[in-house]
């Protein structure tokens, strides 16, 4: 019989978002974190493959980040071998690519703690999935962590909705969790357990942050950082901006562009300079997660320079133009009438893309991801704005792997895993 105190040592979140995989056992006071990506190791000069150690080459494949960017200049056809496996926390059933590198992410995350205790029998792992993953995605990943079981000790594998984990990270018995990756948004309504006829998602997030900021660059003349990601994502972080109104905030920025001018250094000798007749666009950085039903956005859309549209996964469809508010309402009415004051009681926003600061000196026309939702549920439902907490996670980008290792300690161990209801635990060592 496993304790309370191996629990306590030997339980082992891993949260798999479209951008970064979170991971890491209970002890950690923060997870380690790794891109969702990797890189086959395919269309090799013979001058680079005689300096590749055997065991990487004849896997083909490498994650990690470090691992990455050192062999990244060695492979010909980046885009074909530079591989995301996640759209929307999701991967094709198909996408053969996509699940070799989940799988050897799957391996790196576990190798990163090797364990010489005598009286360990196998690590108890909880994985938080998007709540839109299908079915299909389930029996993959206990797939995979059985065959990694001859790999590594592995005594229970679990899996659970990312909306459930933030919950639980924040001991919220109900509330609404608006959770925010980089490729989409997932409101959820929890009552005890998510509530699946409540969920409502949004087919944007931080990407799409990116993605005008991306545009933004090269209309100042910036078109060959705005080719590398992790630049326009540091520069996203640094100038992105929450407009309380975008419409008073971009008045108030062209009648004083001095306030919004702004630099980032992006190394010792590159800086990039938001001058005087680009210092409005900071507003749409922000504006974008929260809503895109602009003018000074849709010109975007209008150009073929940003795509915002539906999607649709299995059943449920992502909507691409819904503001968060609106979202937030529409989770609420497809909850049963007689919980919806419980349920409404408290909105819970978690995840990268609500993780914005206002710069001292800006809070006239800046907000920050709390302040901008209760504005916009103050315009669209003053009665639901009125008896509504909204907050954010201590942690926004840790608290779906956090919610997950306290799953993972405290769900009996005794319960098997059940197809029907998603709870329960897979056992390795009974699959094979």
């Amino acid at each position: 019989m496993v304790s309370d105190a191996y629990r306590l040592k030997y339980t082992f979140g891993v949260d798999y978002g479209t951008s970064y995989v979170k991971y890491g056992p209970i002890t950690l006071n923060e997870p380690r974190v790794v891109q969702t990506r990797g890189l086959f190791l395919r269309d090799l000069p013979e001058s680079v493959k005689m300096r590749i150690p055997p065991d990487v080459l004849s896997r083909g494949l490498v994650v990690g980040d470090e691992e990455v960017r050192k062999y990244l200049s060695s492979v010909r056809d980046v885009q074909r071998n530079l591989k995301y496996p996640l759209r929307d926390g999701i991967a094709k059933r198909d996408d053969e690519d996509a699940w070799r590198v989940l799988k050897e992410l799957a391996r790196f995350t576990l190798g990163q703690f090797p364990i010489s205790d005598k009286e360990f029998e196998g690590w108890i792992i909880s994985i938080a999935l998007s709540a839109l993953a299908p079915d299909y995605m389930y029996r993959a990943f206990f797939d995979i962590y059985t065959e990694l079981s001859d790999e590594f000790k592995i005594y229970a594998v679990t899996i659970l909705p990312q909306p459930l984990a933030v919950a639980i990270a924040e001991n919220a018995v109900n509330c609404i969790i608006v959770e925010g990756g980089h490729g989409n948004i997932q409101i959820a309504p929890i009552s005890f357990a998510l509530i699946r006829e409540g969920l409502v998602a949004l087919n944007r997030g931080g990407a799409e942050a990116n993605a005008i900021t991306r545009e933004i660059l090269k209309d100042m003349g910036y078109s060959d950082i705005a080719r590398e990601e992790y630049a326009v994502e540091t520069v996203k972080r640094a100038v992105g901006l929450v407009p309380k109104n975008l419409k008073e905030a971009i008045k108030t920025a062209k009648t004083n562009p001095e306030r919004f001018v702004t630099k980032v250094r992006l190394s010792p000798v590159v800086e990039v300079e938001f001058p005087k007749e680009y210092a409005w666009t900071r507003f749409l950085i922000g504006e974008i997660v929260f809503d895109p039903n602009h003018e000074e956005i849709s010109s975007y859309i209008e150009q073929s320079r940003l795509t915002i549209e539906n999607a649709v996964i299995g059943d449920v469809t992502l909507y691409g133009e819904m503001d968060v508010a609106t979202a937030v309402i529409t989770s609420l009415r497809n909850v049963s009438v007689e919980i919806q004051e419980r349920v409404a009681s408290q909105v819970i926003l978690s995840g990268g893309a609500f993780n914005w600061r206002v710069p001292a000196g800006l809070e006239d026309v800046a907000a920050d991801s709390v302040t901008r939702i209760k504005i916009a549920l103050e315009e669209k439902n003053p009665v639901l704005a009125s008896r509504v907490n909204i907050r954010m996670v201590s942690e926004p980008q840790y608290s779906v792997w956090r919610g997950a290792v306290i799953y993972g300690y405290a769900l009996p161990l005794t319960l098997e895993w059940s197809d029907t209801t998603k709870e329960g635990w897979m056992y390795p060592k009974k699959t094979k």
